[in-house]
């Protein structure tokens, strides 16, 4: 494939699982970040690493210069929509072909939350932008729980201020292979399509707790926190006011049923079921036990299993 990929927020969540799963799809890669103490990790796996920062245009020609197909993914935060639209500018006047560009679950201008409101903003743009696109708008991620790991390890509790509600919750994982099959499936096959990755099932949090119970061997239990003692909590984490605010939104919107739902896009577009939440607890058992977390991506939009 004689292409260049140029992958934003390369050292993310998603977009390292992306790395992985197109291992050896036979894309030339390129990633921008912001920190260049973090560039080692990629250049050693051969990927071309760019300094740029999408808070700045003028740091982004150099990056953009002889790309075909770009992984659009901006920092969550107020300037998300001036971001997108920096990159954007940029893929324009490179030349760049298509964008598949990780937006968030149901974006839309009424969305309940300020994140989805943005995200159906840059939507908007890289639908009008003359670019071939593609937009991925995933559930909650399964990831988001490791931030709870050590709370589970050493209490066997975690507490969220998401009432009793029903996710369709997504490993970052089959994100990632739904996106590598999209890139490697060439720049038309997905053309104007907007995907939904979810998990299998529409799952609860007190049903998370009673799997990794299962999983790990000792008891685990999910305290339904309000949302005053969550946001203190984080806020104490050092997590920035913003994002902080962001998230009670989302918990809101989850407790009154928002997310109760579940898309075949995964499995439609990879062939593969995507990961339930006994699959994530099992691949990292050990971060939840106290120690290192693993699992991997798989290759070429395959879901590892």
């Amino acid at each position: 494939m004689d292409r260049t990929l140029l992958i934003t927020g390369a050292t993310g969540t998603v977009s390292g699982a992306l790395i992985e799963a197109l291992d050896d799809c036979g894309f030339r890669l390129r990633a921008l970040i912001r920190d260049p103490s973090k560039a080692e990790a990629l250049r050693a796996r051969g990927i071309d690493v760019r300094i740029g920062d999408l808070d700045e245009p003028r740091s982004l020609p150099p990056a953009f210069e002889g790309v075909h197909d770009l992984w659009m993914v901006v920092p969550n935060g107020p300037r998300a929509a001036e971001n997108n639209m920096n990159a954007i500018w940029a893929a324009r006047r490179a030349d760049v072909e298509r964008v598949v560009r990780l937006s968030a679950v149901d974006a839309a201008h009424d969305a309940p939350t300020r994140s989805g409101r943005l995200h159906a903003l840059s939507d908007h743009e890289v639908r009008r932008s003359g670019l071939g696109w593609t937009i991925l708008r995933p559930h909650w991620f399964m990831q988001n729980l490791l931030a709870e790991a050590d709370d589970i390890a050493t209490e066997g509790t975690f507490r969220l201020n998401t009432a009793d509600a029903r996710l369709g919750m997504v490993d970052a994982r089959d994100i990632a292979a739904l996106a590598a099959k999209v890139l490697t499936d060439g720049p038309n096959h997905h053309h104007e399509r907007i995907y939904t990755p979810t998990g299998p099932q529409s799952i609860g949090f007190a049903d998370v707790a009673r799997q990794f119970e299962r999983v790990l061997g000792t008891p685990v239990r999910y305290i339904p926190t309000a949302d005053d003692e969550r946001e203190a909590r984080l806020l104490g984490f050092g997590v920035p006011a913003w994002i902080v605010g962001m998230l009670t939104e989302y918990a809101r919107a989850y407790a009154s049923g928002w997310g109760d739902f579940t898309t075949t896009d995964v499995e439609d577009v990879t062939g593969r079921r995507p990961r339930g939440i006994a699959d994530f607890a099992h691949d990292h058992a050990d971060a939840f036990r106290g120690g290192v977390s693993g699992g991997g991506s798989g290759r070429c939009g395959a879901d590892g299993r």
